[in-house]
């Protein structure tokens, strides 16, 4: 499947435009994954800072409107631009968004960065303009190689990006023009984020988990795809979109109940135990049990009225988003650099780390007066994680093919 395409090791390296292109800019994956990684670092940081009084941030959000934002709309999306970047010549055959145009690219993406940390300094209106200008150039990036190379089936990928810039833009629209959207725009972003794990993941996961037990382990597989998965797809995707929605719902909670438990059951059917002796396996397992976890927290939550939201949020944005962004970009970028596909002691450690970290920041409403401190901890887990990634894999990025 063509979706899988982007996590699997390739003989050759993928074609170059014509002249010299510096490495880091031969394929979307080389700048996007540090980027995601570095503000990963940076924006937890900036926020545990403002936190602890240390700084006050000079946005025009509010300090908890600010970090949910670049969770999804820095963090995550500049993990989602390097993965279809570097899958577009795999779905179409054509030659990778490469060079001085993937420059461009970066640059309008950093300076969304930067005009929504300072935007109380800038402007709210000039900051909305300058951040929404990224996801509308990566939106008609991806259609016009999708469409040239005829890849109809990807379109949904283009649909995607658009419902991120729909969010992005409510998230916006809210201290602009004041519209009273009641943290709507993040919500889609996050539930864009989370059905893009139930498609891919529910893709990926199974698929390397078989080939990976073919070689090892032939007489326990995991179960192919058929209506369980598609069940827990479509319910899923009309869980999510729905409490974009309307969160407060009974039914809501109802349906991502339903969604936790339909994914939980589609991971049960895919050998997880024996997945778990392979780092790479083992993480993108782990990834998407975040996500069935947190999608019935979530439902629980709603369903029960107890104050179970932040835990949840966490367990679905720093667990499942941030598992498997991590489990995707150490994967890719061995594979399209011409590595081995070995998880050393510093890539499990990175596992490790992110998770721990999201771990106890779910657990930290229930610690009482150490709250605070397990949020630091959390924190420090989460900057560590993403910090060892940008150690062990940020040179191979920078360099070329070997």
């Amino acid at each position: 499947m063509a979706i899988l395409s982007i996590l699997k090791p390739h003989p050759r390296p993928v074609p170059r435009r014509a002249g010299d292109v510096p490495a880091i800019l031969q394929q979307g994956f080389r700048p996007f994954f540090q980027l995601a990684a570095l503000w990963a670092i940076v924006s937890v940081g900036v926020w545990l800072a403002a936190l602890g009084g240390l700084v006050e941030i000079p946005s025009a959000f509010e300090p908890l409107v600010w970090h949910a934002h670049e969770a999804v709309f820095g963090f995550a999306v500049a993990a989602v631009a390097g993965f279809m970047l570097t899958a577009i010549p795999n779905w179409t055959g054509r030659l990778p968004f490469a060079g001085w145009p993937l420059a461009g690219l970066v640059a309008v993406w950093l300076a969304g960065r930067g005009a929504c940390l300072l935007s109380a300094w800038l402007g709210a209106g000039t900051a909305m303009i300058v951040d929404l200008s990224f996801l509308v150039v990566l939106a008609a990036v991806v259609a016009r190689e999708i469409v040239a190379g005829r890849n109809w089936r990807n379109l949904v990928m283009v649909a995607a990006i658009v419902l991120l810039a729909l969010g992005n833009a409510a998230v916006h629209a809210e201290v602009v023009f004041g519209w009273p959207l009641d943290g709507f725009g993040r919500r889609l972003g996050l539930a864009v984020l989370l059905c893009l794990i139930t498609l891919v993941g529910g893709r990926v996961v199974p698929s390397f988990t078989r080939n990976w037990l073919v070689k090892n382990d032939p007489a326990r597989l995991p179960a192919p795809f058929g209506p369980l998965d598609r069940a827990a797809l479509l319910v899923t995707v009309a869980a999510l979109a729905l409490w974009a929605a309307t969160p407060d719902l009974a039914a809501t909670g109802v349906l991502l109940l339903a969604a936790g438990g339909l994914n939980a059951v589609r991971l049960g059917r895919w050998q997880s135990t024996a997945a778990f002796k392979d780092p790479f396996l083992g993480v993108l397992h782990i990834g998407y049990a975040w996500l069935a976890f947190g999608l019935i927290v979530l439902g629980a939550s709603t369903v029960s009225g107890h104050s179970l939201l932040a835990g949840a949020l966490h367990a679905l944005s720093a667990g499942a988003v941030g598992t498997m962004v991590l489990a995707i970009m150490t994967r890719a970028s061995l594979g399209h650099t011409g590595h081995a596909l070995t998880a050393g002691i510093g890539t499990v450690l990175a596992y490790l780390l992110v998770n721990i970290g999201a771990a106890a920041r779910v657990a930290a409403p229930l610690a009482g007066a150490t709250e605070p401190a397990i949020y630091a901890v959390s924190g420090i887990l989460w900057v560590g994680g993403f910090a060892l990634f940008l150690v062990l894999y940020g040179p191979m990025l920078w360099q070329s093919r070997r």
